[in-house]
């Protein structure tokens, strides 16, 4: 899945695209057992150079000498790392490289190597995708001079060594590049890095700010003061926020030894290898030895039941449910058991009945009812359920799955409002009877023909009734990031082209809850959902508008405002906005409740949040 709830190619097959670019242009190595490196050879300081960029990219290397650090034996990215272990003076020019085999390597840590072929700036991704680049050897001829050696001592990566300024801006004639800019390690945390790139690192006692995923990959932070949180996470709070001590980790052994951490965990000790680039998240620590996990003691939050008097509202991604799942019942817990069975909730990523199978089914009363079920066996209320299915392919997300959202509500705590007439093209409007507030279809989409929602979830509103009094609903699915550069792209500030279309959503949502507001000043509005943005970005501003809404999670502190976790930084994607009534009620609380993204052994990738207020 993306951060954004909508999935992506596997990153496997994703990898696989990527490095066959790499593979086309490269032959297998050969193995020579000869007499040493020539003493004029090229070396690897050289290659690297003080840009991110190699002053021998295309060019043919003789006899670099080095140590090797690490060997690769798995993927399509097969190959091994070499140290020089004598540097020159220069901290901006890196003393390590990858030399891309493409088939098993025939070296072993500490051999000590010569290497000839042709240097190559490999952009995993493809250059499409703004990342930045990696300085690889290619096409290599590796003679083995010796073995046993010992391996050059490892950098220390940590708090003191690590600017606090992440990337400098880009060069304004390059596009925003930042390629050819001389690296300033001391400066920019990036250009750390990169001044680092292939090398032998080191990171000590690091605690994980982001659980260990299903491809053996976890992050850490250098810097455990860097925008803390109280459960051992790093707050991602503005775009100036990137949290500069962010570094993902793998590992050269087996998968199974991979330790499953959750956020709040310190890997303890030492873990060291070499520092990489790849697509999924930039500057990745390869580790030879990992550190010891030491559990933080994390425990997936509960929050308090309602009152009588309070109506709660909450919003769950539950990442592309359908009946194929088995894990009806551990989220059906997750809402009985931590959120205390909402009496109004909203459901994204609800798929139709055969899940990804790409036959025209639309129709998702087999995965509600299943959900439902589940909830009634796991001790809460039979809910009832309102939704309008999308026509065939038409809403984004997985192919064939048809993903939308669904509220579930509990009829012994409120009810419906019924009017005829929605379906996955009818917009429903809004009316003013007596003085109240309508919608002309219930449930029913908003302006599911406007081109903001192209290839997007609709959202779906409706009416409720709770205590005799009536509060409209909107859920939504904004479009997601994909496409957007990521915060250690070759361009800086990195490009966010996803959110044009976020805004243009956003823009119709407000639309719609300004003709609600105006057709009754003081109606109860929700909306709420996956907005797929912080609650700082100009998406959420749009939406809120000039006070008709407000998000909620603004309520708590910032060090508590998150509902996922995307390569360390944890961040808001979810947000429950409400309108003026709600907003200044004298009951009125909010909670994200985190059950999922800070575990390894999530069931979605989202954490749930609910309101709760007195109407």
């Amino acid at each position: 899945m993306s951060p954004e709830g909508i999935p992506l190619p596997s990153k496997s097959s994703a990898r696989l695209a990527a490095l066959t670019v790499a593979a086309v242009c490269s032959a297998a190595s050969t193995v020579v057992l000869t007499s040493p490196a020539h003493a004029d050879s090229v070396r690897i300081h050289d290659i690297q150079g003080s840009t991110r960029i190699s002053p021998y990219a295309g060019k043919q290397v003789t006899d670099v000498t080095g140590i090797v650090t690490g060997v690769r034996t798995y993927g399509s990215s097969r190959g091994f790392w070499i140290q020089d272990p004598e540097p020159d003076a220069d901290p901006a020019t890196s003393e390590g490289v990858f030399v891309f085999t493409g088939s098993t390597p025939k070296v072993a840590v500490g051999d000590a190597v010569t290497v000839s072929g042709t240097v190559s700036e490999f952009v995993p991704g493809g250059t499409s995708s703004g990342n930045q680049s990696l300085t690889e050897i290619t096409r290599p001829t590796v003679t083995v001079v010796s073995g046993g050696n010992a391996v050059p001592a490892p950098t220390v990566v940590d708090a003191r060594s690590v600017p606090d300024v992440y990337a400098p801006a880009g060069d304004t004639t390059a596009n925003g590049s930042i390629n050819a800019l001389p690296l300033k390690p001391a400066t920019y945390a990036l250009d750390h890095y990169e001044s680092l790139e292939g090398m032998n690192v080191r990171v000590a006692d690091a605690r994980v700010v982001g659980a260990t995923d299903p491809y053996t990959e976890l992050w850490v932070t250098v810097k455990p003061r860097e925008h803390a949180n109280r459960r051992g996470g790093t707050v991602y709070g503005s775009y100036d926020s990137q949290n500069t001590g962010r570094l993902q980790i793998q590992s050269l052994g087996k998968a199974a030894d991979f330790p499953s951490a959750n956020v709040g965990d310190t890997l303890t000790g030492t873990t060291v290898g070499p520092l990489d680039y790849n697509q999924f998240g930039g500057y990745t620590l390869v580790a030879n030895e990992m550190g010891t996990l030491k559990s933080g003691g994390v425990q997936r939050e509960t929050t308090r039941k309602q009152s009588r008097g309070e109506l709660a509202v909450a919003t769950y991604n539950v990442e592309n449910l359908d009946p194929s799942d088995t894990t009806f019942p551990a989220h059906a817990a997750a809402i009985v058991n931590n959120l205390k069975s909402p009496d109004i909730v909203s459901l994204e990523e609800i798929q139709d009945n055969n899940g990804a199978t790409n036959d025209g089914t639309v129709a998702a009363d087999r995965t509600v009812t299943e959900l439902i079920d589940a909830i009634v066996a796991a001790g809460g209320p039979r809910y009832d359920w309102r939704s309008i299915d999308p026509a065939d392919d038409a809403d984004g997300g997985e192919p064939g799955g048809n993903i939308r959202q669904v509220f579930l509500f509990n009829p012994e705590r409120v009810s419906f409002t019924d009017r005829a007439g929605g379906d996955a093209t009818t917009a429903t409007g809004v009316t003013k009877v007596r003085g109240t507030a309508q919608l002309t279809v219930s449930p029913g989409r908003v302006d599911p023909t406007d081109p903001a929602w192209t290839n997007s979830r609709k959202p779906l509103a409706g009416e409720f009734v709770f205590r005799g009094r009536t509060v409209f609903v909107i859920a939504n699915h904004f479009n997601s990031k994909g496409g957007d550069q990521g915060l250690t792209s070759q361009y800086q500030p990195p490009a966010r082209s996803s959110e044009v279309q976020r805004h243009q959503q956003a823009t119709a949502v407000h639309a719609f809850v300004k003709d609600i507001l105006d057709a009754q000043k003081n109606a109860d509005v929700i909306a709420l959902g996956d907005i797929n943005d912080f609650e700082f970005s100009e998406t959420a501003k749009i939406l809120e508008g000039d006070g008709e809404l407000w998000s909620a999670i603004k309520s708590l502190p910032k060090s508590e405002r998150y509902t996922y976790d995307y390569q360390g930084n944890s961040q808001v994607l979810d947000q429950i906005l409400v309108s003026p009534s709600i907003r200044r009620g004298c009951d009125f609380s909010y909670d994200s409740v985190h059950v999922n993204a800070e575990f390894h052994d999530q069931i979605s990738d989202h954490d749930p949040q609910v309101l709760r207020f007195e109407p």
